[in-house]
């Protein structure tokens, strides 16, 4: 693994022909959810990254932010109402965000196209397309990349996350028709309501996207079905 800071983002680089990105597979740059640490998703490379004569290279940013000493290590791409959050979970409310525009979301959305830039030219791939994906905020996040930039992608991935901006997103789905599309949810998440990633999904299906969905059986986390989806994607 090494360690490269691109677009003002700590980022970690796995995988590839030597374990360091080396080789020219398929690059993957996942995003880490709120409060997990920079290195969160590192061990999905394992699960993920396949055998052959270009096995894929991984790329795992750091989110820019640092929380209370509580999290530990814990980051994020911007800061959330916690308040609320418990509110919402003691009264068994849906988690609606579909009109949230969270304060910091256009920040961490720039620091993200910067580190994709600099990245192919560390990697000296040019324009060639990457997957973009995330778990939770870091798929909100991916979403928005995707949705409001011209990054060449060959797909997405969007691990338990949900709707955000949903008034601005909409218009700009049309834009990335064809592009292939991951979208998991557990069907017992207790953070971010299954029926929103399932408008979601319905949303990025109409505007073209070429959507593969993937619900479990399970709460805010990423299965194991996602992760073999995922990797078959990956490779295809």
């Amino acid at each position: 693994m090494r360690t490269h800071s691109l677009g003002g983002l700590t980022i970690r680089m796995v995988g590839g022909t030597d374990g360091d990105g080396g080789g020219d597979g398929p690059v993957v740059v996942l995003l880490h959810g709120y409060g997990a640490p920079g290195e969160d998703l590192v061990g999905l490379a394992g699960e993920l990254g396949g055998g052959g004569s270009a096995p894929a290279r991984f790329v795992f940013p750091a989110a820019p932010l640092s929380l209370p000493p509580e999290y530990g290590a814990g980051r994020a791409w911007w800061h959330i109402d916690m308040m609320r959050l418990q509110l919402a979970m003691a009264t068994g409310q849906a988690r609606d965000l579909t009109r949230d525009i969270p304060e910091g979301l256009e920040s961490a959305r720039e620091k993200v196209i910067a580190m994709l830039c600099e990245l192919r030219r560390v990697l000296a791939i040019g324009d060639a397309p990457i997957w973009l994906g995330g778990f939770s905020q870091g798929a909100m996040l991916a979403c928005d990349v995707a949705l409001r930039s011209n990054e060449p992608l060959c797909g997405l991935a969007l691990m338990s996350g949900t709707m955000l901006c949903e008034e601005e997103w909409l218009p700009l789905m049309a834009a990335r028709a064809g592009l292939r599309v991951l979208v998991s949810h557990g069907r017992l998440d207790p953070l971010l309501p299954f029926s929103i990633a399932e408008r979601l999904r319905d949303e990025l299906a109409r505007g073209g996207a070429a959507v593969t969905w993937v619900p479990f059986a399970g709460g805010h986390g990423i299965a194991p079905e996602v992760l073999s989806t995922l990797e078959g994607l990956i490779r295809g």
